[in-house]
């Protein structure tokens, strides 16, 4: 009896090293998979994407070619300056949605040129308030082929000065900012990039890209709240960023930003046809950092679903 048990726990031993042995060789050869099917998309946007939750993978193309300066601070491309686009693969397709960051004279021939190859435009507007040069910001939104729709998009950064090629990896940017503090009152860990202290909040809440839609989209196609802080010297910093609201969730956010004295810098749409309808709220401000962080948690208190 005591043999039997000894050989049945060999037995079960060996199935699970095998069983272990297979998995890796099977998450191994999906990886491979998944790598040959976004390479027509990397080649075709002339860099490398980054994985997210969700099977998104996302592209960044930073305009580092600007110099945009407001209230006497001059953005860096990570704090309000980054173009994007994220594919999600959903079957034999992807849906893609981006953020294009724009002067004015390049509106016109990008939108131009995204109409003519099926990309859709699903808002057009600014999010800061006085800067200069102006900037514009494009979201588009497109389904179908991943090749076709990565081509799509270089073609029409092509009308910009964006720089198209990948560039090298910096080394880290000092933040000269107590992030820990930060991370502490927003409850959130933030990340840095180029220079650049980054925090992304996701909703709650399941969003489709329609109500008749039962398919998710994941907070990494653009619907988490997203704060940035760039330091400004002597423990303090320019905040940006917006906040994804619920349409009952608008008017207690003011309030709690406008008491935290943030300037609220827009109000609008990103999508088209979303459910639960989002609304989309970018902000401003200077001040000590900490004291920032306690006005932006106020005004995230806000957004909690209700029940």
């Amino acid at each position: 009896m005591i043999v039997g048990t000894r050989f049945s726990r060999r037995i079960i031993l060996a199935v699970g090293v095998l069983t272990g042995v297979a998995g890796r060789a099977d998450a191994q050869a999906l990886s491979a998979s998944s790598a040959r099917y976004w390479k027509v998309v990397e080649d075709a946007l002339g860099r490398k994407g980054t994985p997210n939750p969700g099977n998104v993978l996302k592209f960044g193309f930073p305009r580092s070619d600007l110099a945009v300066v407001l209230n006497g601070v001059t953005l860096k491309p990570a704090f309000a300056l980054g173009s994007w686009v994220a594919f999600q693969r959903i079957g034999d397709h992807v849906m893609a949605m981006g953020d294009l960051v724009l002067l004015e004279d390049e509106v016109e021939s990008v939108m131009a040129s995204l109409q003519q190859n099926g990309i859709e435009q699903t808002a057009l507007h600014n999010h800061l308030v006085g800067e200069s040069p102006h900037v514009m910001y494009m979201h588009i939104r497109a389904i179908g082929n991943p090749a076709r729709i990565a081509r799509a998009v270089r073609s029409a950064l092509e009308f910009t000065k964006t720089p198209l090629a990948q560039a090298a990896a910096a080394p880290p940017t000092p933040l000269d900012l107590d992030t820990t503090a930060i991370a502490k009152i927003i409850g959130v860990r933030g990340k840095a990039n180029g220079g650049v202290y980054q925090l992304s909040i996701p909703r709650r809440e399941k969003i489709h890209p329609d109500k008749n839609d039962k398919m998710e989209i994941p907070a990494a196609m653009g619907i988490a709240t997203a704060i940035n802080f760039q330091s400004t010297g002597a423990g303090k910093a320019a905040i940006t960023g917006d906040f994804v609201l619920l349409g009952r969730e608008v008017n207690s956010v003011i309030w709690a930003l406008s008491e935290a004295g943030i300037q609220v810098t827009a109000i609008h749409s990103h999508m088209i046809g979303e459910e639960p309808r989002l609304y989309f709220m970018h902000f401003w401000a200077i001040d000590d950092a900490t004291k920032l962080a306690r006005g932006l948690k106020s005004a995230l208190d806000r957004t909690r679903p209700r029940g």
